[in-house]
């Protein structure tokens, strides 16, 4: 008996079965490397630079927090120096988006992610998150300015039902409206204490793991790229714990995911990526490993040079594991990239695209006839 072989052209229809439709395709092929694996940089960050900025003013005598205009600059010197490493920019919409895009620091050929959630959420009696939306911003309004995909933190916790069912609620309008919209959602859940618990005590460090894992488990069907915590301890969990952990995270992710640096010291963030590359990861959108100690550089020529060298080469030397490394967001759906390039979309997609936007054309349906011209 013949052996069936694969078409030579495959449909479309293997891209929407797995959600990704023509905007978020298209966002997620902005937001890649060549091959297909991510290496992003997170500049969204507020609470935390603020925090840093105003340590480094109190520690010349000047007892403030940095102001907007002071808080915009440096993130913008920060993407303009390290951005050129990186496939994509995670940015704020408050301070940075649009300046970012006006004065060119994200450069053209670089993916653009924007934020929605409020820095600083509300937490309930148990200490846990209740995500919030940035106040004045929406999907649609990402959209619109021109991003290739809406990110979204919603601090989870399994076992803390209260929070985990109003970030769920949240997850999944947020997913619903990009789905809308049709541009790329990137989901990061992270664990956290509660109910008392510190960050330090070994009941958390015991359970972190598990809490990533299962956390994908749950929510990770609702986005288009995984953002996901290390699944262990370097220096407490073995090197053969640390391997099994994030092959059970890659197989519970449901889509590919992505390493976060979540404030680590950049050695032990290198070690986690080249850990995880190993063990399925499609890339990183690292954040403060790469520049935290940007603030603490005297004086604004300094900071630039920091970011110019040190954080670049940080930026550098994580996506060449990546890239060499990592695997490609569409290997985690079966698919090659000889497979990609063959894909082609049947006459008439357009008018089954997004029925619930407005056609100027009339009808849909319509088929092109012999002289017609479009």
């Amino acid at each position: 008996m013949a052996t069936a072989t694969a078409p030579t052209t495959l449909s479309a229809t293997v891209m929407l079965s797995k959600g990704l439709t023509p905007g978020k395709l298209r966002g997620l092929q902005r937001i890649s490397n060549p091959n297909g694996t991510l290496s992003m940089l997170a500049l969204d960050q507020n609470s935390s630079m603020i925090e840093m900025a105003a340590k480094a003013l109190k520690g010349k005598g000047i007892d403030r927090e940095p102001t907007y205009e002071e808080v915009v600059e440096a993130k913008l010197d920060m993407m303009r120096q390290m951005a050129p490493a990186a496939s994509g920019v995670l940015i704020d919409a408050y301070y940075g988006a649009w300046s970012a895009i006006a004065s060119e620091a994200v450069p053209a050929n670089k993916g653009m992610l924007v934020r929605i959630e409020k820095s600083g959420s509300p937490k309930n009696k148990a200490g846990a998150p209740m995500a919030e939306f940035e106040p004045g911003m929406s999907v649609e309004k990402i959209k619109l300015m021109g991003a290739d995909a809406v990110k979204l933190l919603a601090p989870f916790e399994p076992g803390e039902p209260i929070s985990a069912e109003h970030q769920f609620a949240v997850i999944e309008n947020v997913y619903n409206e990009c789905k809308k919209y049709d541009i790329l959602m990137l989901l990061e859940p992270v664990a956290f204490p509660y109910n008392g618990e510190k960050k330090t005590d070994d009941a958390y460090i015991a359970r972190k793991a598990a809490t990533v894992i299962e956390s994908a488990r749950q929510i990770s069907r609702y986005c288009d790229v995984y953002k996901a915590e290390f699944p262990g301890t370097l220096g407490v969990d073995s090197e053969d714990q640390l391997k099994d952990n994030l092959q059970a995270l890659t197989e519970s992710s449901e889509r590919p995911w992505v390493l976060l640096s979540a404030g680590v010291d950049y050695p032990d963030f290198f070690k986690q990526v080249q850990l995880a590359m190993e063990c399925g990861c499609t890339g990183v959108l690292g954040g403060r490993a790469f520049w935290k100690e940007y603030f603490l550089q005297d004086g604004a020529e300094a900071r630039t040079k920091f970011a110019a060298t040190t954080g670049l080469k940080r930026v550098s030397d994580v996506a060449a594991v990546v890239l060499e490394h990592g695997t490609p967001w569409f290997a985690k759906y079966g698919l090659t990239k000889d497979d990609i390039l063959s894909i082609r979309a049947s006459e008439g997609w357009h008018n089954r695209y997004a029925p619930q936007a407005k056609a100027a054309g009339g009808a849909g349906g319509h088929v092109v006839r012999a002289g017609e011209v479009y």
